[in-house]
């Protein structure tokens, strides 16, 4: 009987950690078995960091870091079934985002719009001798999609209610949002920022990696004219489908805002503005959209007790909850998504982000990498 059990990897925009979550799909809702983080090394972290940016003789670079990415992916397969004392042949398939370095959606290139995600597949495959399925952005973006975010595909099949009309806010670096409608209609789509240019400013004046709680931001008051010039930002003007990432939103964007003031903000009150430019898109998007209902939480925001709290002042009307109210943990929400993404490419089952990413047509995301359970025989 073929296995019900899938894992699910992923490395966000924050790149901090590997998610790496153990779902059972026996009886087709997600159940998830375990969830571990394994923590990405600084020298690889750097590695991913300087291949987000433009510099020459980047191949090389490429290519080693792929494979070494790749590892760190099978580890932490490995490690979650060690701890939970799985054999490789008990699992379906493992569902690899790996980690973006870049993404270059429609608006963003001319003629060639593209989005990479390393982690070689192949990789994780012999190190697991789990089948691996990865690579699951390009095909929606070959079909004329934004290749993000795809995500909602999956809140649709877990969080729809007919009773409450539901947003679903993943905060991890980008935020983006998923509507559900209780009508069935659904829309998702990048807000803008999350934690990133928060975990960037505070690493640059604290040496912190994130700013735990919000407590740093608290301590600041918001800058009203360093947050309009933030807000100015041509992307939060864009009608969805759109996506972004570290292309747009960095630390030489946030660099030229501050220049454009021609003076000096206390690096507290900066803190408190970006988690007000966080709070502020996302609000704008969902007001668009709904006026009440209710809003779930998840991806690394949803533990900055600061940030829940303004975002609940902000919309008042909602409810505001995180993702584990309703059965999936805040964290883990985006590595369960792939298992069930690797399920549904497995199964042959096309995914629709038409109404999503803007595609022309559902689409088989994935491309699958067998590890030798199948065998090909010559017939000629």
């Amino acid at each position: 009987m073929p296995s019900s059990i899938y894992i699910g990897v992923i490395s966000g925009t924050s790149m901090d950690a590997v998610d790496c979550a153990l779902v059972d799909f026996n009886g087709g809702k997600p159940a998830q078995l375990d969830f571990i983080n394994t923590e990405i090394p600084d020298d690889l972290r750097q590695k991913l960091l300087y291949l987000c940016e433009d510099h020459n003789n980047q191949i090389p670079l490429l290519g080693e870091t792929d494979v070494e990415f790749a590892r760190l992916l099978a580890l932490s397969v490995n490690q979650i079934l060690e701890i939970n004392g799985l054999k490789p042949s008990q699992i379906a398939a493992v569902g690899s985002h790996g980690q973006t370095i870049r993404h270059m959606p429609h608006q963003n290139v001319s003629n060639y719009p593209f989005t990479i995600q390393i982690g070689d597949p192949n990789t994780i495959a012999e190190l697991t001798k789990i089948t691996t399925v990865a690579d699951f952005r390009r095909r929606d973006l070959a079909a004329g999609g934004q290749g993000a975010p795809i995500v909602p595909a999956f809140h649709r099949k877990i969080f729809s209610s007919a009773e409450n009309d539901r947003v679903i806010i993943n905060i991890g670096g980008m935020s983006n949002i998923t509507v559900l409608k209780k009508t069935g209609e659904i829309s998702g789509h990048d807000t803008g920022p999350g934690n990133v240019l928060m975990d960037l400013w505070v690493q640059q004046h604290l040496g912190h990696p994130y700013d735990k709680d919000g407590s740093w931001a608290s301590t600041g008051k918001v800058d009203e004219d360093l947050l309009s010039s933030l807000l100015d930002e041509p992307y939060f003007k864009l009608p969805p489908p759109k996506s972004t990432g570290r292309e747009l939103f960095n630390q030489h964007w946030l660099n030229s805002k501050l220049a454009e003031l021609n003076q000096a903000i206390a690096p507290e009150k900066v803190q408190a503005t970006l988690l007000a430019l966080t709070v502020q898109t996302i609000k704008n998007a969902i007001q668009k959209e709904l006026n009440k209902g209710q809003i779930i939480v998840c991806g690394g925001g949803a533990y900055n007790s600061a940030l829940m709290q303004e975002l609940a002042q902000s919309l008042p009307s909602f409810e505001v909850m995180p993702s584990s109210r309703l059965g999936v943990m805040e964290d883990s929400m985006e590595a369960v998504a792939f298992a069930w993404l690797a399920k549904q490419t497995l199964s042959e089952q096309p995914v629709d982000f038409t109404d999503i990413t803007g595609s022309a047509h559902p689409v088989i995301a994935g491309g699958v990498y067998f590890a030798g359970k199948r065998v090909l025989r010559n017939t000629y």
